[in-house]
């Protein structure tokens, strides 16, 4: 299929049966074919459920709309944190989730669980706690998962910033350092490159008591070096008042072995315990997607069927079927579905007592067709 013109936004739609349901979709097939392909269809299977009143199909209408959103906010939101967890591979992400528009077809006839024999055991409280509990999973893999990335970004950060604020255990040796003197002190100095010839001539002289010849570039970024040099201790001040006047800044530092080994471990126990926890991770992420994609499928088909029967009436006679548009003719097949079931509407309006608020049919919350009509966007990344 042409990637291009191919959307990963589906209708799932649903007409009256003609003398058969087969007709209603073979109708449908030829008039969506013979105009250039505007989708590829497929039947889309709704066993036939034993239908209580009309009070209980329109409380069943609502409390579905509810369902639909949740479901749907929980399958986003597993989308874009396996998007967030992949990080640089986020072209993965919706191959990972979505392999095909069949998966939808697949994932609604593979999946019985939560299929019922009657509206009125249809198990919402089922549904609801499956993608409840991913969702309150999903919140504590992710704040761990999380506050463990952080703490990693935190540390590299270290690693990595202007020579005044970054870590320096991966810069400095023992032995650039005078240690354990009771007198003499080495200082670490940053040094702006342009300045450098000033600080060869003049870092002798900046205090008394400087120890000639002590100064090393010990290491550079673009924009400076840092330099060491060793003094008495009791001239410090006196040499960083002298020094910050020639731009040169005495970084505050110790030198502790025991310090810098304890970073340089806490960034490798972290970055292992990252790639340790990413696998199991992941493969929770694609599962419980999965689970919820299904769920969130399943509440859509019971949706139309509940809604074809408030519009179409008694006995069930529908036929739902899963539309795949192309993305350049979407108003075309608007045009067309219109033209083949714009019969239907006086009908609808006769079946409904028109005091009644159907949600289906409250034409400010949704699109109103006079087909039964859901989108399912499987578009589920916000890529930012």
């Amino acid at each position: 299929q042409d990637k291009g013109t191919k959307m990963t936004e589906f209708w799932l739609i649903s007409a009256p049966g003609e003398k058969t349901c087969q007709q209603t979709w073979e109708k449908l097939h030829a008039a969506t074919t013979k105009h250039n392909n505007l989708s590829t269809n497929s039947k889309f299977n709704i066993p036939d459920l034993k239908v209580g009143t009309l009070d209980v199909l329109v409380g069943l209408s609502d409390e579905l709309a509810k369902l639909d959103a949740f479901v749907e906010s929980v399958v986003k939101k597993v989308a874009q944190y396996m998007a967030d967890v992949l990080e640089d591979s986020k072209d993965k992400v919706q191959e990972n989730l979505l392999a095909n528009g069949g998966l939808l077809e697949q994932q609604w006839q593979a999946e019985h669980k939560f299929c019922c024999s009657s509206l009125d055991t249809v198990p919402f409280l089922f549904i609801f706690k499956g993608v409840n509990q991913i969702d309150n999973d999903l919140k504590a893999r992710a704040s761990a998962y999380n506050n463990l990335k952080g703490n990693l970004q935190n540390l590299e950060r270290k690693n990595a910033g202007s020579l005044l604020t970054r870590s320096l255990a991966d810069i400095v040796k023992k032995e650039d350092f005078v240690l354990d003197s009771e007198y003499l002190v080495t200082l670490l100095v940053i040094v702006p490159k342009l300045n450098y010839n000033d600080w060869v001539k003049q870092y002798e002289t900046l205090a008394e008591m400087v120890v000639p010849r002590s100064s090393n570039v010990l290491f550079e970024d673009q924009d400076s070096y840092l330099c060491n040099v060793t003094l008495f201790r009791k001239a410090v001040d006196d040499f960083k008042h002298k020094a910050r006047e020639y731009k040169f800044m005495v970084r505050d530092f110790q030198y502790n072995e025991e310090e810098m080994k304890a970073d340089k471990e806490e960034m490798n126990r972290l970055s292992t315990d990252k790639k340790k926890q990413f696998g199991p991770l992941v493969r929770w992420l694609k599962v419980n997607f999965s689970e919820a994609f299904i769920a969130w499928i399943h509440v859509k088909a019971l949706r139309v069927f509940v809604e074809s029967v408030l519009r179409y009436g008694l006995p069930v006679n529908f036929q739902a079927m899963l539309l795949q548009p192309n993305k350049k003719t979407m108003k075309k097949l608007r045009e067309v579905l219109y033209e083949l079931y714009k019969h239907l509407d006086s009908s609808a309006a006769a079946i409904i007592d028109a005091t009644m608020d159907i949600p289906g049919l409250n034409l400010s919350q949704q699109e109103y067709y006079p087909y039964v009509y859901y989108k399912i966007d499987c578009n589920l990344l916000e890529f930012k």
